[in-house]
């Protein structure tokens, strides 16, 4: 089928703290209600966002049964009420929503909404890091810097601790709550204080710029005396395709021999990011097949635009989840790649986005997804061909200085490296009917 006939089908990320979507079709909030009371009874009351939401999933909820929730006596209980506040009804309508016993169908609140739908444009306005906090030393580090970016022109690089923004300390903040910190207005001016490598604090003073955010990383490697190419997807914005298509095209051009592709840690994004990644590696056969609650059964297949053949290895972990799950799933289903490293995490749900009419924001599940092979994943994760296990200190050490991902003290990359290069050696023993000498797929093939 088309990609236009997945209009408005996301992934869901592994962590509901951290999902990440795009706006859908704008007033999809405004479609015809389903009950007898109507929206505009309300008028300006936070009683008009309860019923957009509950419009919203009594309609394209998965979970036709609501969770054995009477979703109609809910719906009067919530409207029966009277609310001093919008947050007031904001906490009605999340303690509502928790009866489905659903974590990815959730009620946003405006800062969240926007958040959310400025992650997955690829796109943000901020100084241009992507930050952790290590779990041993609590510090909120810099894990890369954006090239250009107000935080490279500052001197600021991986491995810097913030310890303020604005004069307020990061010791109390999540990642992400300091990164909300770093966003604003572009133009506008934020204070950071950072140390290195335990030296003295310094104050840098920077102006917040409109950027895209970088999610997809790669370099060329050598394995056995051979080039091959070295391929770090991030997560999967609506920029990732374009970047995924450069990578390959750079790496191929250099003479690569073949490709690791690391979805670790990747938690996945939209959905037809990882349907147009997946055509990039996968010139024939399906890709994912989704089902909702009225049985409707649809799938997606690759369409002859692979951009390359040559022989490829994944990397995954338990925090690959949901479009990576589709993306690894359908390349190995496929006979196209070898996965490497640990069971991934086991989402197998997909979420649409809504915007509400006051800018607050609604996230739905709204079918089941399968593998190729027709697999269910959902809390069984995909099972790798060859098992790496990494201990919990060399997983720290590994993922709380990303510089280390793809290198001699990467165990699991190590692996991953002598796969492809047994795949290689293999590869070519066969005869290689419409590639280039590049290893460039024929349209035509």
């Amino acid at each position: 089928m088309s990609i236009s006939s997945f209009p408005r089908l996301l992934l869901s990320l592994a962590q509901p703290s951290l999902l990440a979507f795009v706006p859908l079709i704008a007033g999809v909030a405004a479609e015809a209600a389903l009950a007898a009371t109507p929206l505009t009874e309300f008028e300006d009351s936070p009683k008009v966002v309860i019923d957009e939401a509950w419009q919203i999933i009594n309609r394209e909820y998965v979970d036709d049964s609501f969770n054995q929730v009477d979703w109609q006596a809910l719906r009067q209980d919530l409207l029966g009420r009277e609310y001093t506040s919008k947050e007031a009804a904001y906490g009605a309508l999340r303690a509502a929503l928790q009866q489905l016993d659903d974590p990815y169908t959730r009620f946003l609140s405006p800062t969240e909404y926007a958040d959310l739908t400025e992650q997955t444009s690829g796109e943000a306005s901020g100084i241009g890091v992507r930050l952790e906090r290590n779990s041993q030393t609590g510090a909120v580090a810099v894990t890369s810097v954006a090239p250009g970016s107000p935080a490279e022109l500052s001197g600021i690089v991986a491995g810097d601790r913030i310890l303020l923004v604005d004069g307020q300390s990061t010791e109390r903040l999540t990642a992400e709550g300091v990164l909300q910190q770093l966003r604003g207005n572009e133009g506008s001016q934020v204070t950071l204080t950072v140390s290195r490598d335990g030296g003295a604090p310094r104050t840098v003073i920077m102006t917040r710029a409109r950027m895209d955010l970088p999610t997809v990383e790669y370099s060329q490697k050598t394995v056995g005396g051979r080039p091959i190419g070295y391929i770090r997807l991030i997560e999967f914005n609506a920029n990732a395709p374009a970047q995924m298509a450069d990578a390959i095209g750079n790496l191929t051009e250099a003479g690569v021999e073949g490709f690791v592709l690391d979805l670790r840690g990747n938690p996945g994004g939209l959905l037809m990011a990882s349907v147009d990644i997946s055509r990039m590696w996968l010139q024939h056969g399906q890709i994912v097949r989704t089902l909702d609650r009225l049985g409707n059964d649809e799938a997606i297949s690759a369409n002859r635009t692979a951009l390359t053949d040559l022989p490829l290895t994944v990397l995954v972990d338990s925090r690959s989840a949901s479009s990576s799950e589709i993306l690894t799933g359908a390349l190995r289903d496929n006979d196209r790649a070898t996965v490497v490293g640990n069971t991934t995490y086991g989402k197998a749900l997909v979420q649409s986005l809504h915007g509400l009419t006051d800018g607050s924001g609604l996230t739905v599940t709204v079918a089941h997804y399968y593998t190729p092979d027709g697999t269910d994943i959902s809390s069984r994760g995909i099972t790798p061909d060859v098992e790496v296990g990494l201990s919990d200190r060399q997983r720290r050490e590994l993922f709380s200085n990303p510089a280390l991902l793809g290198t001699d003290a990467d165990a699991q990359y190590l692996r991953a490296a002598e796969v492809l290069e047994q795949t290689i050696l293999a590869s070519q023993t066969r005869p290689t009917t419409g590639a280039s000498r590049l290893g460039l797929i024929n349209p035509a093939e």
